[in-house]
């Protein structure tokens, strides 16, 4: 789905399908020289937003990829965070003594990302670094240790690229700012 095709959804276009896929090129270099091509590392895409940084990703690097998903919550039943991070779906692999990246689209306050960091490093993993497509300096409430930063975005109500608003916009080519009027109604 093009920007174009939203109408008054968004308010701006924050980064453009070109700049997303550039930055990824950039960040994959910066992969394969921390990591190397003998011993890459074990790729862990957080769903459901990191669906398309991960492909995207994987197929810019120029290594075997390996490639598991998690799911984690740190959410109850309505929008106020419950304080308790859930697994819900959890890796298929075994990580013990092998060097883990965990992919996200974006990192907010940082919290359920730090849980996960510590959760992966308590099984036994070599190491665990993170890649983000995007990072809300502003929203933080923890500080996380991340390898690689796509963009610095402001903390915004944002949308595409994997992120979505009730399950919409996640096929939206471009990151955008969400109008508003969308999600007050």
């Amino acid at each position: 789905m093009d920007s174009k095709d939203l109408g008054n959804e968004l308010t701006t276009v924050l980064h453009t399908e070109a700049e997303l896929q550039a930055r990824l090129a950039e960040m994959a270099r910066d992969i394969e020289r921390d990591y190397g091509f003998e011993n890459p590392p074990l790729l862990v895409g957080v769903l459901k937003g990191a669906v398309m940084v991960m492909a995207d990703l994987a197929r810019e690097l120029k290594f075997h990829a390996q490639m598991d998903w998690m799911a984690v919550s740190s959410y109850g039943a309505g929008t106020k965070s419950s304080g308790v991070v859930r697994i819900l779906k959890d890796l298929d692999a075994d990580i013990t003594d092998r060097d883990v990246l965990i992919v996200e689209d974006i990192i907010d306050s940082g919290l359920t990302l730090s849980w996960l960091k510590e959760n992966l490093e308590s099984r036994g993993a070599k190491s665990v670094r993170i890649c983000t497509m995007l990072r809300k300096p502003a929203a933080a409430k923890v500080e996380v240790d991340v390898a690689y930063v796509g963009f610095d975005i402001p903390s915004d109500f944002v949308v595409g690229y994997g992120l979505d608003y009730a399950e919409n916009y996640r096929n939206l080519r471009d990151v955008g700012v969400l109008a508003p009027h969308v999600y007050s109604e």
